[in-house]
Order: structure tokens, then C-alpha cells, then sequence
């Protein structure tokens, strides 16, 4: 079972940039998908980017352009680099992790009753 730890989070501006990280517990998490996720307050969390077995990022229509999803399998980790931050990109954002390589395959939203494995959630609060 895997351990997941975001951390990266903070307070910017509208335009602002902030690298969220994903520390893994352990080594073979090479054998996962991973993805990022979203919740706002009132909202249903849903995914931003995931990353699948072999490498490929896939991103919602709302996070192209703007973020990148990438890790260090060496190093046990999942990075989240986000760009032009806006008001609406405030919540939580969370790491999770499956070794079921379809659930991060590109889809219009991705389910995060499939993934097995999340962190706690770092805050990421946008303001205008």
C-alpha cells in the first residue's frame, strides 16, 4: 500500500505560479497511474491531470495550457507545475494513485472512485 504526501500549496495571486509535489512511500511506485485532483468548497472533486504508466499526462479541458503534471521516478515523486493560477483554481488539490493504468487514461472526467490510493490534500487559495 502506498503512502501519498502533497505538499506546495499556498496563497498567490491571479496570474501567480505554484509547484505542487507528491512524495510516494514507497519505490514501486513506478507501477502506478497517478493523477491530481481538485475540490473546491461545495464542489465535487474532480481531476486536473494524470499521469499514466508509461509517461503520457493527460489534462481537463480547464488545466491545458495552464498546468503540467510530471514526476521523478527516482525520487518517488509527482509534480504538478500551475501556471496562470485564477480565482477559480482555489481547493484543495490532492495526488492519488492506481495500478489500473486505464482509470488514467484521457476521458472528459475521470473518476475518483476508481483511484485506491490519496493524500491528504495541500490548500491552494487564488485571490483576484
Amino acid at each position: 500500500q502506498v503512502r501519498l504526501t502533497e505538499s506546495g500549496g499556498g496563497s498567490v495571486q491571479a496570474g501567480g505560479s505554484l509547484n505542487l509535489t507528491c512524495v510516494a512511500s514507497e519505490s514501486s511506485y513506478s507501477n502506478y497511474c497517478m493523477g491530481w485532483f481538485r475540490q473546491a468548497p461545495g464542489k465535487e472533486r474532480e481531476g486536473d491531470a494524470t499521469l499514466t504508466l508509461d509517461g503520457r499526462p493527460n489534462y481537463a479541458d480547464s488545466a491545458k495550457g495552464r498546468f503540467a503534471i510530471s514526476k521523478d521516478t527516482a525520487k518517488n515523486i509527482l509534480y504538478l507545475r500551475m501556471t496562470g493560477l485564477k480565482p477559480d483554481d482555489t481547493a484543495m488539490y490532492y495526488c492519488a494513485a492506481d495500478v489500473i493504468n486505464s482509470i488514467c487514461e484521457p476521458t472528459t472526467t475521470w473518476r475518483e472512485d476508481l483511484f485506491t490510493f490519496w493524500g491528504h490534500g495541500t490548500q491552494v487559495t487564488v485571490s483576484s
